[in-house]
């Protein structure tokens, strides 16, 4: 016991015996017997009371000193022993001391001297970046890492089971497909019963063949569709083939000798919802992949991210007018019921664009209901500025307006045709689609998940070669009163012919019936080559791209630009086009800086390579074999690498 200690108790001890020794005063003065007697028994109470006090001290003493003992040695222990993993780090991020718990996970036998970035590359940043929670995985093991930044300790603490368990809970989530015969009805019109039972009997064959290879519950529903229920797992075991199916079921056709094969498309719905809701996502899926051509796979989750395999190959043409005398007839009905007809094509028009937006003009006026077609003059190439010249000498110019006047001449009746694009994004005037409930859609390229909100009418119709195809069909079932001028019946088919180049990239027998009514009603073709007609700079200055071009491959040119040179976005392209023309390529990529600070990549194929999947891995789209897009706040670099390994997962399959 110290002294301090000793006098507190003694003061304590004194103060409790002063009351009776007051009375022993007292006595004492009265009665010295009785004095006496009283002393004797106050002394005993007192060394009663200071040896009891003192043993109680030093049972609590002792009781202490065994307390601290045990909970050091449990400390040391729970620090050594408990299933915790702590790491001690320097201010260089080199591990000072761990417990022997971490000691588990590396080959050496212990971690002190090594950089936390052997552990994971994700410490450090995290670390940095003053973030408390980190999750990591060592090799089989995954760990939620508790951050101390001041102390410069880490814990871990092991989520192995819990990361199986939301695994196996993902695994096992339903995922509904629906998939879809696209062109059975083509192909099966005119066979023989026995031939087509024949089909049917191999196509449903190959199916459930392939379901039960992959653990799959399959059921045809109708001749032309089939209902696949399965689980997460088995979806990632299908995309890890890139849902060679398609490739199996077109094969099949082929191997028979038949120019047109049965192809499949498949729509498929997954995620954390209800069975109607995964039901909805997958007919939505398969609209999406039926919209962009068909002989495809679309994935869409319930989040609303949507993932495309297959489009190998080019939609087939329809064989049958029926469609396009329907759809005229409906647009017919629908120009015919509104104020005015409001036409818009996309920002930066091209040929097609404006081609297209003649023809709906000459619907308009046939049923005698004024049409307006959008336009602004900004950032136009040589090519559209020639033809554009050509239009304001004529009277159909007066019925070319801004964005600002059309805002005006629009009423809540008005009809609004959106022509060669479906993506709100990249319409003339994104404003004017909220003024109406009244729209029509009419594109030729393959749908994407953008698309126009609530349209009362869509032609869409992947296999035509330009939009100027499909607006030329509907001019044939219009009133007779439909008088197309030389001048519009040229730009129409200038812009079918830029779009097939020439006659040479996804034609048709279509194709040629629509450039045959144009050439009929006084198409010049003398005309066209003069809108179409580059100059020599530009020509210049794409030679000079082209010569920059790498074989990436084997077969696929990649042509980059100089850090910091713009190249127009139409140079880009026709750079492209010309590398697809060279001997052994199938496919092209050009990739140069934008005069609006983006970085543009224009693509194309020859079919064997699908740039428009590509592309749209880049947050761009296209077609089969002409795709493009464009990145912000990167480099010219960055973009080339960023494509060659969006190449790589396309040929060799997505990361695990």
């Amino acid at each position: 016991m110290s002294d301090h200690e000793k006098k507190i108790t003694y003061y304590s001890i004194i103060k409790t015996h002063l009351i009776p020794f007051i009375i022993l005063l007292v006595v004492w003065y009265y009665s010295w017997v009785f004095g006496l007697i009283m002393t004797i028994l106050l002394g005993v109470s007192l060394w009663y009371t200071f040896e009891t006090e003192k043993k109680r001290y030093e049972e609590t003493q002792r009781y202490i000193s065994s307390l601290s003992y045990r909970v050091k040695r449990a400390g040391e222990e729970a620090l050594l022993e408990m299933p915790i993993g702590i790491i001690l780090y320097s201010e260089d991020f080199e591990v000072e001391w761990s417990n022997p718990f971490m000691n588990q996970f590396t080959e050496d036998e212990t971690y002190v001297g090594k950089s936390l970035q052997e552990l994971s590359e994700q410490l450090i940043p995290n670390i940095k970046e003053d973030k408390e929670d980190v999750w990591i995985s060592i090799e089989q093991f995954y760990f939620q890492v508790t951050v101390k930044k001041e102390e410069r300790l880490l814990y871990f603490f092991d989520r192995t089971k819990q990361k199986k368990i939301e695994r196996k809970y993902d695994d096992e989530q339903t995922v509904i497909g629906v998939i879809f015969l696209d062109n059975y009805e083509e192909v099966t019109r005119n066979m023989e019963d026995a031939v087509k039972s024949e089909l049917n009997s191999t196509i449903t064959s190959t199916l459930n063949h392939w379901a039960q290879q992959y653990r799959l519950y399959l059921k045809r529903t109708s001749q032309e569709r089939f209902l696949a229920v399965g689980t997460n797992d088995i979806l990632e075991e299908l995309e890890e083939t890139r849902f060679n199916i398609l490739d199996k079921v077109r094969e099949l056709e082929n191997e028979k000798g038949e120019n047109n094969p049965v192809t499949l498309s498949m729509g498929i719905g997954y995620g954390d919802a209800d069975l109607p809701a995964l039901g909805e996502l997958a007919q939505s899926s398969l609209d999406l992949a039926l919209g962009r051509g068909g002989d495809q796979v679309a994935i869409k989750s319930y989040e609303g991210k949507v993932r495309f395999y297959g489009g190998k190959t080019n939609p087939m043409e329809k064989r049958t007018r029926v469609r396009a005398r329907v759809i005229s007839h409906a647009l017919r009905d629908l120009v015919k019921a509104s104020d005015n007809v409001i036409i818009m094509g996309h920002k930066t028009p091209d040929m097609d664009s404006i081609g297209a937006s003649l023809g709906v003009l000459n619907i308009a006026q046939a049923n005698e209901v004024d049409g307006f077609i959008v336009f602004d003059s900004e950032d136009l190439n040589s090519g559209i500025s020639r033809m554009i010249k050509a239009i304001q000498e004529e009277d159909v110019w007066e019925s070319f307006i801004t964005s600002e006047e059309a805002e005006e001449q629009i009423t809540s009746k008005s009809l609004i045709v959106i022509v060669d694009t479906h993506k709100p994004s990249l319409v003339a005037n994104e404003r004017l689609l909220k003024y109406t409930d009244y729209k029509v859609v009419i594109d030729h390229h393959r749908r994407s998940e953008d698309f126009i909100d609530d349209p009362t009418l869509v032609y869409m119709e992947p296999y035509a070669s330009s939009t100027c195809e499909l607006v030329t069909e509907l001019l044939e079932y219009q009133p007779s009163t439909l008088k197309l001028s030389r001048l519009e019946a040229t730009c129409m088919l200038a812009g079918i012919i830029v779009d097939t180049k020439s006659f040479t990239l996804r034609t048709g027998s279509r194709t040629f019936d629509a450039a045959s009514y144009l050439r009929a009603r006084g198409a010049d073709t003398v005309l066209v080559q003069t809108f179409m007609k580059e100059d020599f700079e530009q020509y210049l200055e794409r030679s000079n791209l082209i010569k920059r071009a790498k074989v990436y491959r084997d077969s696929i040119a990649i042509a980059v630009a100089d850090e910091g040179e713009v190249i127009d976005h139409i140079l880009i392209a026709q750079a492209a086009d010309t590398l697809l023309t060279m001997n052994g390529i199938n496919a092209s990529f050009v990739i140069s800086e934008r005069d609006d600070g983006r970085i543009g990549i224009s693509a194309r194929s020859l079919g064997d390579v699908n740039v428009q999947i590509i592309m749209e891995q880049m947050e761009g789209g296209g077609h089969l074999t002409n795709a493009a897009t464009q990145l912000e706040d990167t480099s010219i670099h960055e973009a080339e690498k960023l494509l060659k390994e969006t190449l790589r997962q396309y040929f060799e399959g997505r990361d695990e």
